[in-house]
């Protein structure tokens, strides 16, 4: 009985938030709905660290209470303009990727991150597109190549010595010139381009350093977010 009287208070006011970001934004406001999520073993971890005890624990587990509150949330995340995955963000982290995304000098310009991961540390949830750039060579096998990063020179001269790296520059700069401006057309305040290699330190560091030069072609002014690089 516990568990369903909060589920049914945080859906009335998860209901109640969604009615009144409509009527501000009906009204004439400018409303930005931000989301933060995590995954479940980050929020167990996170929950067992302090003295908080989760609203929905009454004879379940934690990461089985953390499930049912982010089903009484699906609505609210589901309508929100920008979700943010802090799984791999401490406070610190995430003051600086809030600071990026609402730089007030942007004004209503498209919010654009051109971001590069790890696959081996999972794919970021808060992304709009992703890129696999695992077909690339990988500099890691290099043992003199091993400790540098996708911003390093001798990276970069490995990487467009492939013959596949510039046809994939130019064929992904494409498509991107066709989006973004559909994107923006539609009315998206924030777009967040990924791109992946295995451990997120090489291929895909260099590859959207250069995704972030070429859009910028286009008239965008895109934050560059390296998540993985110092594991």
């Amino acid at each position: 009985r516990g568990e369903q009287r909060i589920d049914g208070v945080l859906r009335h006011v998860a209901d109640d938030l969604d009615r009144a970001v409509q009527q501000l934004r009906a009204g004439g406001a400018s409303v930005q709905l931000v989301f933060l999520d995590a995954s479940t073993e980050t929020l167990v971890r996170r929950y067992e660290s302090t003295k908080r005890r989760h609203p929905y624990l009454d004879g379940s587990g934690l990461a089985e209470a953390i499930e049912q509150e982010r089903a009484a949330l699906t609505q609210l995340r589901e309508s929100a303009d920008l979700l943010i995955d802090t799984t791999e963000l401490n406070v610190y982290a995430l003051k600086t990727r809030v600071g990026e995304l609402f730089n007030e000098e942007l004004g209503d310009v498209m919010r654009t991150t051109v971001m590069s991961f790890g696959y081996k540390y999972g794919i970021p949830a808060d992304v709009d597109l992703v890129i696999d750039c695992r077909f690339l060579s990988n500099p890691y096998w290099d043992e003199a190549l091993r400790p540098l990063t996708g911003r390093d020179q001798p990276i970069l001269d490995y990487l467009y010595a492939l013959d596949e790296t510039e046809p994939f520059l130019d064929r992904l700069s494409s498509l991107l010139e066709m989006l973004l401006p559909a994107y923006r057309q539609e009315g998206k305040a924030y777009l967040t381009i990924a791109l992946g290699c295995t451990g997120g330190r090489h291929r895909s560091v260099a590859m959207a350093e250069a995704v972030a030069d070429r859009i910028s072609a286009f008239g965008v002014d895109a934050r560059i977010h390296h998540r993985d690089v110092e594991k």
